[in-house]
């Protein structure tokens, strides 16, 4: 019968039951009436069936079993051993953070069992190599031993034959002294004046013989080398080439085997995976000659806007087995301010002596990233176990800077194959009031997990799990501390081909719980935005159809009596037919507006549509911002078409000024704010701030493509413009306007036509200020889709109705009211901007503020003139076709 182990040693995840408790299940857990056990989510929480038969056997043979796991929900693996009812087995119990080494030598110090008496369970290879190191250091402690102890038995048996070679040769000695001595005597009574010295140096010869015997002696009696302590480094260098020989041995018989199955592990119960902390970015370039309508620059600019892949192409590289993958160290900031952010080697990390960095995009360049190659060596599908990165010697003053990064919370930016991944730079634990700890480490070794499928990576993460981080507490000023940095890679192969296919946490529905709940939002805001929309129109409508029934009936009857009679009695909007399209002061400014807002409306048409289309990668980093500025550059003509049209129809005279004035509108207000957020940027050390040859390759774009189109659409609008070609004649001598109600100020109509877009949008715009202010890349574009057109819709409708409002009171003044009172949705999403700042965010520090606000201040101002726009527009269709359907003399 073989010999059965003294001690059983259970992990728990993956060992005892299928998930980590600590992830994919939620404490507190319970036993239903049923008897299943189901944690807070009232998930069904289950044992692998084969465990309680397993360690029923062990008791049965009167084998002790112990747990020892290393997770961090302490709580939540004692219950669901006390649920399962499986306390009972456990003899001694090891559940907390740490290293297993640390858990074995705690069970050999309870139970006294060597490490080579005990069996160890965990789904973990590293765990089991690292408690197989334990058994492999005690083999070679004694291997050690005896090898000593085998040196200290042939030197005794040298000792002896040296000895009793000593002795025979003092046995003779002592015979020839004694025959000597036996001559001396007969000779000294032959020669009675012989000298006796000669004999006395015969006697000091053989006590040096005795003397040397006994020092023999005290040898024997004293083994050289029992007791002596052995040297672990040695014997963790003698293990680590061990190791490595069976390694080099291993891949020399690789191909001389058949190929083991794969191991099928066992399935993950359904649940949500937190999502990773984590965001993304985007960059461009021209040379042109603005009057060629061949435009033979546009492919230039696109070249160069595209820079790093068409943001429509996954960046996808093809591996062979054991080809470099470099990773690329990007950026790290605090973790609550994701605009805030500096180059990796700005902090005391491993660093090469010669930093080489990557070409980057445009949209790269504008997101802050700085790409740098790191020293992490990583081999397509080859596992890479605690490598050394680097040895460092810190001094106390870059200690400090670490401790700093590590209490604001700093995030790190590794780029793999143009996938992000992120992880925090340190660890800080803050506990209790009275004492207070305050405990601070950094993370001195990463594990790497990559998923490919054939020749092509779809997923890269990192994680610190089961790692101890290296404590910064208690350095004093003079003091330096060294550090090793290490790092692990571990490859596995997936079934998932793209990698926009790849869903953490999803548990096979289209979307994650947290997406459906968001449909389940916009699906209410559009069913009451519709409702609200209907009964603008039918009421509108209703009260339209009786006005032009009215009005009508009335011109019959009176058309026989004079127009002055007419107009007394006479009221509404039909009585200020002769001013209600009297031109508005400032119509250049008014025209600049319309221009600009229509180019933004094509703009974030095209951005959207380009979305849906799938022309974005997600893991593209800056492809929405280079496609952005391109759009941008490229939608100017349209500003400078619409302006200058609709200037030269209402008469405008000045085009070439109302020309500068619609490529300004946006353009100076954005440089000036860009201008303050730059230099904040700048003075802080942030990787925010643009370097000088982006910002003369920005300024370049703009001067050779972005003013030369508007110029080129305004000459195009000037020339192709029309008469206005106004339904009513226009008196030269405006009409008196009669005082009116609160309710119809402009301030009202701004509050009114202002909010009701807004709420139509409040609820998408959370999500928008979650992703554009967060670390995360904005995918549901179909619901982006709908909210936009709910948007304009909206915006649309009100302002029809306001405007109706307005002329009903005799008002004529509607052309810059349409423009205030919907495009005043831009103050509300600015003033959201505050709350969400203040309530929804934990955002702080001056960089982060001046940006944010900066940022919003501006998009504010785009809805403002895109809704302007919209207003405008629909009040215009809304008033001519009332008054053409008006008979009039």
């Amino acid at each position: 019968m073989a010999r059965l182990p003294k001690l059983a040693v259970f992990d728990l995840d993956y060992t005892l039951w299928p998930f980590w408790v600590d992830t994919h299940v939620d404490p507190p857990f319970h036993k239903s009436s049923d008897g299943t056990v189901r944690d807070s989510r009232g998930q069904n929480v289950r044992l692998y069936p084969e465990v309680p038969a397993v360690l029923e056997r062990l008791q049965n043979l009167g084998v002790p079993v112990a747990a020892a796991s290393r997770t961090g929900e302490i709580e939540g693996a004692n219950q669901l051993l006390e649920l399962f009812d499986l306390v009972r087995y456990f003899a001694h119990q090891e559940i907390y953070p740490g290293s297993k080494v640390t858990h074995f030598e705690r069970l050999q110090q309870k139970t006294g069992v060597p490490f080579s008496q005990m069996i160890f369970f965990d789904d973990e290879k590293r765990n089991i190599v690292d408690v197989g190191k334990l058994a492999a250091l005690q083999a070679l402690r004694r291997k050690k031993r005896l090898e000593q102890q085998l040196a200290q038995t042939d030197g005794t048996l040298s000792t002896l034959e040296f000895q009793r070679e000593a002795i025979e040769n003092a046995t003779t000695n002592a015979e020839v002294l004694r025959t000597m001595e036996l001559a001396a005597q007969g000779m000294k009574k032959a020669y009675q004046d012989m000298d006796i010295d000669k004999v006395d140096e015969l006697m000091a010869d053989i006590t040096e013989q005795q003397e040397l015997a006994q020092q023999i002696s005290d040898a024997i009696s004293r083994p050289v080398g029992f007791g002596d302590d052995v040297d672990e480094d040695e014997l963790l260098e003698e293990l680590e080439e061990l190791q490595q020989e069976e390694l080099d041995q291993e891949l020399l018989n690789v191909g001389s085997k058949e190929e083991e199955p794969p191991v099928k592990l066992p399935s993950v119960p359904s649940t949500h995976l937190p999502a990773g902390p984590g965001s993304a970015a985007s960059r461009m370039t021209v040379l042109g000659q603005p009057r060629s309508c061949s435009c033979h620059w546009l492919p230039i600019l696109i070249l160069l806007l595209g820079t790093g892949g068409g943001p429509g192409v996954e960046g996808v590289t093809h591996y062979k087995a054991g080809d470099p993958v470099i990773l690329y160290v990007n950026k790290v900031g605090p973790y609550h301010n994701p605009q805030e952010t500096y180059h990796y080697y700005q902090l005391p990390v491993c660093c090469p002596e010669k930093i080489r960095h990557k070409s980057l995009s445009l949209g790269e360049v504008l997101d802050g990233d700085r790409m740098a190659e790191s020293l992490y060596e990583i081999r397509f599908r080859e596992n890479v176990e605690k490598r050394i990165l680097c040895h460092m010697q810190l001094s106390s003053a870059q200690v400090e800077q670490l401790r700093q990064a590590i209490e604001e919370l700093y995030y790190f930016e590794f780029v793999v194959d143009d996938l992000p991944i992120r992880g925090f730079v340190g660890y800080m634990e803050e506990s209790g009031f009275l004492p207070h700890s305050h405990k601070i480490g950094l993370w001195t070794h990463l594990d790497f997990h990559l998923e490919f499928h054939g020749d092509r990576i779809i997923f890269a993460n990192v994680s610190v799990r089961d790692v101890k981080p290296h404590s910064l507490d208690g350095l004093r000023s003079d003091e330096f501390l060294g550090l090793t940095h290490t790092y692990s890679v571990r490859w596995s192969e997936t079934s998932v081909e793209r990698r926009s296919d790849r869903r953490r946490g999803d548990d096979g529905g289209f979307f994650p719980r947290t997406l459906e709940i968001h449909w389940l939002s916009i699906i209410n805001s559009m069913v009451l935005v519709f409702l609200l929309v209907g009964f603008v129109a039918v009421i509108l409508m209703r009260v339209l159809r009786n006005d032009l029934a009215r009005y009508n009936l009335d011109e019959e009857t009176t058309s026989g009596g004079s127009g002055d009679d007419f107009d007394q009695g006479d009221n509404g909007w039909k009585i200020i037919h002769t001013d209600v399209f009297r031109f508005p002061p400032y119509r250049g400014l008014l025209c600049a507006v319309l221009g600009v807002g229509a180019q933004f409306l094509a703009l974030g048409t095209g951005i959207i549509v380009m979305a849906l289309l799938g022309m974005f990668n997600v893991h593209r980093h800056g492809a929405i911002n280079s496609a952005a500025i391109l759009l941008y550059a490229l939608t100017c003509c349209i500003s400078g078409y619409v302006s200058s049209h609709f200037y030269r129809q209402i008469g405008g005279e000045r085009w070439v000024w109302n020309i500068i004035l619609t490529t300004s509108l946006f353009s100076v207000p954005f440089f000036l704010t860009w201008s303050v957020v730059n230099s904040v940027h700048w003075a802080n050390g942030s990787t925010q701030a643009l370097p000088a040859t982006t910002i003369l390759l920005l300024l370049t774009v703009w001067l050779l493509v972005g003013f030369p189109l508007t110029v080129i659409g305004g000459i195009f609008g000037k020339n192709n413009a029309n008469s206005f070609d106004a339904p009513c004649r226009t008196k030269n001598i405006a009409r008196e306007i009669p005082p009116q109600p609160w309710y119809k100020s402009t301030l009202i109509h701004m509050t009114v036509g202002g909010f009701l877009p807004f709420s139509a949008i409040s609820v998408e715009l959370y999500y928008i200020f979650a992703t554009v202010w967060g670390r995360e890349q904005y995918t549901l574009y179909g619901i982006l889709f709908f909210v936009f057109a709910i948007l304009l819709s909206v915006g649309a409708c009100i302002s029809i109705a306001l405007t109706y409002f307005q002329l009903s009171g005799e008002d004529y003044r509607w052309w810059w009211r349409s423009v205030l009172s919907v495009g005043s949705t831009g103050l509300f999403i600015f003033l959201y901007s505050v709350f969400y700042y203040a309530r929804r965010s934990n955002m702080s520090g001056t960089v982060q503020t001046v940006e944010f606000f900066g940022y919003s201040l501006l998009t504010g101002y785009v809805f403002f003139l895109m809704l302007g726009t919209i207003s405008f527009f629909s009040s215009l269709k809304f008033i001519r076709y009332i008054y053409i359907n008006l008979k009039m003399d």
